[in-house]
């Protein structure tokens, strides 16, 4: 196999993805005006509805100009022999291999940045704004990005380097070390992310005593859940939409609820979410999950390890000169459909352990105050009740609210 033709997969998986994206989101589009089901029809009021047919399609649109700009970025970047310019320009600095990586993508990293700030620019401060999402303000806008920016140099840039060096060090071995450190690290962002990174974002507040801390603690104990952390986070400084999350093991772990999710659900409400995320718990499905990653992890290393060496990958992206981390993208792009198959499945698996979830909370507590919640999250977040199938195996995590719905009054 030759370069050229190296090139020519490359630039058929590209085109191959954008079009398939963009037949799944206008086969979704055309439901949007689909009649509510009936078991949703308390969800939204007539003008309600309106406004998520008007959300959604706004996002539509949006994502069409969006996506179509990236395609032609990426397409003429390959085309004009980007990466061969930016590679030259790193390597005009140092002769260091690792040096010349992190430059390398360092400039890629703050070029795409920059590009595509005025994207979510737009999408914070006008899509989010006109449908009263958004409470983000442009400083706190700014600093996100610097903060986000500051911590992919450091994590990234430390993760790159490491892996180069022990490339360097055993050759085709490095996949071993490599799966290692990543691992070791993936383990640790598990226990300790609500600690130590969610606080350089946001203010998190330990749950004040009162009547629902005590049915949190009282349901907790019926189920034989140690749960003594749990935290209030300050979701609202960015957008009215709420969420909660558990994370850790051990005694790290700990429930967070957004501020946003207090505000807009009544104490029973709470208590069905939290037994829904202890039934995520109960059920091992965060282990599964952290396993599962470190095990795809380890077979995409050892996929690489087999191909990094071969100067194909940099030459079928126009870079002259063999190097680790040009190989690194090239591998990237040429990996992308077994990365869409493995992401499937997972979504698949993720939609299992959803209801699994559900009926754990079901069974150890109620199913009405479950039901209320999702309809009451998904209209506060103008959510559609309506997605094509196609659109709900291929992109969803969650099964639909009717699905689950359904579900939960079986």
């Amino acid at each position: 196999m030759t370069a050229q033709i190296l090139f020519y997969i490359i630039i058929a998986i590209i085109i191959i993805n954008f079009i398939k994206d963009k037949v799944l989101d206008a086969i979704n589009a055309k439901h949007y005006s689909d009649p509510i089901p009936e078991t949703l029809n308390d969800v939204y009021d007539t003008e309600e509805y309106k406004k998520s047919q008007a959300y959604k399609t706004v996002n539509y649109k949006f994502g069409i100009w969006t996506s179509l700009f990236s395609f032609a970025l990426t397409l003429s970047f390959l085309l004009l022999d980007g990466f061969e310019y930016v590679d030259n320009m790193a390597r005009s600095y140092t002769e260091n291999p690792i040096l010349i990586a992190l430059i390398f993508f360092g400039i890629i990293m703050i070029a795409s940045d920059i590009i595509t700030t005025p994207f979510s620019y737009y999408k914070t401060f006008v899509i989010e704004e006109k449908f009263g999402f958004n409470k983000t303000t442009k400083k706190l806008f700014i600093l996100d990005k610097l903060k986000g920016l500051v911590m992919m140099a450091i994590i990234g840039g430390g993760i790159i380097s490491l892996i180069i060096w022990f490339y360097q060090l055993t050759g085709n071995q490095f996949w071993l070390y490599a799966w290692g450190i990543i691992t070791v690290f993936t383990v640790f962002m598990n226990m300790f992310y609500s600690k130590l990174i969610v606080p350089l974002f946001n203010k998190q507040t330990p749950l004040e005593d009162g009547d629902l801390r005590n049915k949190i603690s009282a349901y907790a104990e019926s189920v034989g859940f140690n749960l003594d952390k749990i935290f209030i986070i300050d979701g609202s400084k960015r957008s009215t939409k709420a969420n909660a999350y558990f994370s850790g093991f051990g005694n790290e772990k700990r429930v967070t609820l957004y501020d946003t999710l207090v505000n807009d659900l009544d104490d029973e409400e709470i208590v069905a979410v939290l037994a829904h995320e202890v039934g995520h718990y109960k059920k091992k499905h965060i282990i599964f999950n952290l396993v599962t990653s470190i095990l795809l992890t380890g077979f995409t290393l050892f996929i690489l390890s087999i191909f990094i060496s071969n100067p194909l990958l940099s030459n079928a992206i126009g870079v002259e000169v063999p190097s680790f981390h040009v190989g690194l993208i090239a591998f990237g792009l040429l990996y992308s459909p077994i990365s869409e198959l493995t992401s499937l499945i997972m979504n698949y698996a993720s939609r299992v352990f959803e209801y699994q979830a559900d009926d754990y909370a079901k069974n150890t507590y109620k199913a009405e105050p479950l039901i209320t919640s999702l309809k009451k999250l998904s209209k506060n977040s103008l959510s559609n009740l309506t997605p094509h199938k196609a659109y709900v195996f291929m992109h969803y995590s969650h099964p639909t609210l009717l699905e689950r719905v359904e579900n939960l009054k079986k």
